[in-house]
């Protein structure tokens, strides 16, 4: 009995491991070198199978929905990613990596009062990683509150000030631009 748990432990320890192979796989070369949709999708469906071979009990339950979440998000199903995503903070919820998965997914499906909310409580986890601050800044600019995507962007600079090198390409600050407070904040020299 011993010997067939620790095969199970094991064999699912391999098959969790395949699958975010598979998932770096398609974020980090898909992020240096754009993947074709048909090879970016059959990357996120190997990531999608390879979960399905895991037993619903299997443990990590939280880590195989930010799996395929991130799998699904990858494959631009952003509206289908969220289920999973949202089931995964639920059940880890220090794990901020989900809820920048999730604000990446509700900004996506025209949810950006979620997409805030998912960031905010990124916030809460951990203060301190200027990405959260930027990714507010840049939804607060699309829904056209200068103050907020000051007072965040302003915060990100202060974290980790290449967050300026960002700002000239970056399309979410297109609303807000042209308004002087943008224009001060990021016109100063660090």
């Amino acid at each position: 009995m011993a010997i067939t748990s620790t095969y199970d432990r094991v064999r699912r320890q391999q098959l969790l491991r395949e699958a975010e192979g598979y998932l770096d796989l398609l974020l980090v070369f898909g992020e240096q070198w754009p993947l074709r949709d048909e090879v970016r999708d059959r990357l996120g469906e190997c990531v999608l199978q390879t979960l399905e071979r895991l037993d619903e009990f299997s443990g990590q339950r939280a880590q195989r929905l930010y799996l395929r979440g991130q799998a699904l998000r990858a494959m631009l199903r952003y509206a289908d990613a969220v289920a999973p995503l949202t089931e995964s903070a639920e059940l880890d919820p220090d794990n901020l990596s989900v809820w920048l998965a999730l604000a990446w997914c509700h900004k996506r499906t025209g949810r950006l009062d979620l997409a805030i909310q998912a960031l905010e409580d990124a916030m809460d986890v951990d203060p301190t990683q200027g990405i959260v601050y930027y990714n507010l800044a840049c939804y607060w600019a699309l829904a056209k509150n200068i103050k907020l995507t000051v007072a965040y962007l302003s915060r990100a600079f202060d974290l980790d000030p290449n967050y300026r090198d960002l700002i000239a390409k970056e399309p979410d600050f297109d609303p807000v631009r042209h308004l002087r407070e943008f224009q001060t904040l990021t016109a100063m020299i660090v």
